[in-house]
Parts: C-alpha cells; structure tokens; sequence
C-alpha cells in the first residue's frame, strides 16, 4: 500500500515550482511539469505532490 505523500496542493498551472517551503532549511527550487495524463506530479526532494485543477487550469501546456 502507497504512503499517502506529506502535502497535496492543487495548482492551475501545468508547471510548477517547489522549494521545500522552509526557507533556509528548504531544498533547491526544482520546476516540475505535472504529465496531462495523470494530472500529478510529486517533488523528487520533499515529496509533495502538486494536482492540477483542470477546471481551472492555464493552457499554458
């Protein structure tokens, strides 16, 4: 069974930026690209996952 990840936040863009949110105790600024088909993507550092909210969602992709 998955472990559920640490934070889930839903986003209007197809491109996203994740820092670990702790400031100085964070991790790089990575760009994360959420894939149409599944609609998520998650932080390869901190493990948040990032959902896109296709009603609402920019076609900026």
């Amino acid at each position: 069974m998955p472990i559920p990840a640490p934070e889930t936040q839903k986003v209007t863009t197809w491109k996203v930026a994740c820092d670990g949110g702790e400031g100085a105790l964070g991790h790089p600024r990575v760009w994360l690209t959420i894939p149409e088909d599944t609609g998520f993507v998650e932080c390869g550092y901190c493990d948040k996952r990032f959902e896109i909210d296709r009603e609402h969602a920019h076609s900026d992709h």
